[in-house]
């Protein structure tokens, strides 16, 4: 019997669950498969933050964003992909979520795999642009770093025990505060609620042979959020993505582990709003506010 974690009984969390309720949406011809969605904020936004999850992550775990951004005026829309087995079913499912949305465009905050995917949807669709702009949180631009290709073809056979053990051998760290074992423990119990279907689909998609075609994305405003202390991915992949990027901006914590958008939410929260600033009175703004001449005589 799993423990229940901490977060999961604050009252931050509670509200969350009490207050936005989980949708599921299904988008492809087979109707076991359905998108779970939290949708927060101002409805007329017609282009919101869309948060997207590690491997282990359901699209609950992005609730202090929700909560803290929606209360600015920010739509912000928490999503959990059903089983797909290649990124472009998923890229395709992604598209016919943001159609039944009626989203032309989104900014994406994407966290490891999430971040991936989020890098390969902007590719996908490079010729018709439904991105506005990628929030990338400890994530990569190639799968190879994983020294899994061969694995990937088995990962559907594989006990959810066996799945589940091989995710938690990156959980842990070196020196960790309580916010961080915090959100350890909130991120395990997340895992434990995941299907070995769920769990095998997202390792397949973590370890097919993939990367990133980066230069079909330099016209994509980008962050790259990363944290400095000891977190799943090495300096080396976190290097590269600098590299894939030169435009970026860089936004670092200096702690935070793997799970930074739970263990420091608010420096995660505000790098989040000046990146979204950027679009206020646009087309593409995230949030719901009333748009002000920002001349001065």
């Amino acid at each position: 019997m799993s423990c229940v974690a901490d977060l999961s009984q604050t009252q931050e969390y509670l509200s969350f669950r009490s207050s936005v309720p989980s949708r599921r949406i299904v988008v492809d011809s087979d109707n076991s498969k359905g998108w779970r969605l939290y949708d927060c904020g101002p409805k007329k936004v017609t282009c919101p933050l869309i948060c997207l999850p590690p491997v282990s992550g359901t699209a609950d775990i992005f609730y202090k964003q929700a909560l803290a951004l929606s209360a600015k005026g920010i739509r912000v829309i928490c999503a959990e992909a059903p089983a797909y087995w290649n990124v472009r079913e998923w890229c395709e499912g992604f598209k016919k979520l943001l159609d039944y949305l009626e989203l032309d465009r989104v900014h994406i905050f994407g966290c490891s795999l999430g971040g991936y995917l989020a890098q390969k949807f902007a590719e996908y669709t490079v010729n018709c642009p439904r991105v506005s702009s990628l929030i990338l949180c400890n994530t990569f631009t190639d799968t190879c770093i994983f020294n899994n290709h061969d694995s990937a073809a088995i990962f559907w056979i594989l006990p959810a025990l066996v799945l589940k053990r091989m995710i938690m051998g990156n959980f842990s760290s070196g020196k960790v505060d309580p916010e961080m074992i915090e959100a350890i423990d909130f991120m395990v119990e997340r895992l434990e609620s995941l299907s070995q279907t769920e769990l095998a689909s997202r390792l397949t998609l973590n370890c097919l042979k993939g990367y990133v075609e980066a230069h079909k994305l330099s016209n994509v405003p980008i962050t790259i959020i990363d944290v400095f202390d000891e977190c799943a991915l090495s300096s080396s992949v976190r290097e590269e993505l600098y590299k894939c990027y030169p435009h970026a901006k860089l936004a670092h914590l200096k702690s935070g582990g793997n799970f930074p958008y739970l263990s420091r939410s608010g420096e995660v929260n505000l790098h989040l709003q000046i990146h979204l600033r950027q679009f206020d009175n646009t087309a593409y703004s995230a949030a719901d506010r009333p748009l002000v001449n920002r001349t001065r005589t």
